[in-house]
């Protein structure tokens, strides 16, 4: 658990265990400590396991206006440099999944294998542009209180709000924590994110697409595109689990995150394409 100062920002993060690198990037509205369980799991198993908070949320600096998903994965670029980390596997959720194809865009041959969860490829529509903006004018007018109350049936599938009142919990207060200054900014930022989808045919690293099959934000149908399009990758249907599989269900996210690392080839290697429904 530390900090750093990164140019015009300082960001919180944890480093935990040993081993080949793992960086793992939170979704929106939420901050590190949604990726708490995997820290453990994977450190125990010789994993180094490192989660950003990014800008805006959980520890780090709160930079109001518009942050952009190449400012967010440049920061992580600079904090993974800072660490002395080279290559590594680089996972997502969410926003947290744009953010892994953005830094696949920029900084594709630091990168060994990706993990993207309950995330999608395509540019925000017309449509979706105003409606984020309208959000982030909300969030700064009311606060996360509100907008947390109100998604959380979408975010933890409602089955387990009642069954995992912890996992709800949680969820309930990384929404309600997070400073409205940095969720606007970034609102305002993926309403201009581009369009990953040419990207995806050209990804030549392994690949595992995560998504649960209660995910009412990004429905399986958004993971079939992510598998469809990217060479080789491995499609992971988790039974039961919203749009936080990895808190939701657990073992059985750990389960097919550890198969895919288990499985990473030596270069030059081609994994096979599989999909997989984990009840």
């Amino acid at each position: 658990m530390g900090t750093v100062t990164l140019g015009d920002v300082t960001l919180g993060y944890d480093d935990e265990g040993s081993g080949e690198p793992l960086v793992l990037v939170h979704g929106h509205p939420f901050d590190r400590s949604m990726w708490a369980p995997q820290v453990e799991t994977f450190g125990r198993l010789g994993w180094r396991v490192i989660t950003p908070d990014l800008r805006g949320y959980g520890e780090s600096t709160v930079v109001p206006g518009k942050t952009t998903l190449t400012t967010f994965a440049r920061d992580i670029a600079a904090l993974l440099d800072h660490l002395g980390v080279d290559r590594f596997v680089l996972g997502g959720l969410s926003m947290g999944g744009q953010i892994v194809m953005e830094f696949h865009r920029l900084f594709a041959a630091r990168i060994r294998g990706l993990v993207l969860a309950d995330t999608f490829a395509a540019a925000e529509t017309e449509q979706g542009k105003v409606g984020r903006n309208a959000l982030a004018d909300r969030l700064l007018r009311e606060g996360m209180g509100p907008y947390a109350d109100e998604v959380l049936p979408k975010m933890v599938a409602p089955a387990n709000i009642a069954a995992l009142p912890s996992v709800a919990a949680h969820v309930l207060r990384m929404m309600r924590t997070t400073a409205p200054e940095g969720a606007a900014a970034a609102l305002r930022g993926r309403a201009e994110r581009p369009d990953y989808l040419g990207m995806l045919p050209h990804i030549e690293v392994p690949t595992l697409v995560v998504v649960g099959s209660e995910d009412e934000f990004t429905p399986v149908a958004d993971a079939r595109v992510l598998h469809e399009h990217i060479p080789d990758a491995t499609l992971a249907i988790i039974s039961g689990a919203g749009h936080m599989p990895n808190l939701e269900r657990q073992a059985e996210f750990d389960a097919a995150l550890h198969s895919f690392l288990d499985r990473l080839p030596a270069a030059g290697t081609q994994p096979t394409t599989t999909v997989t429904e984990v009840r």
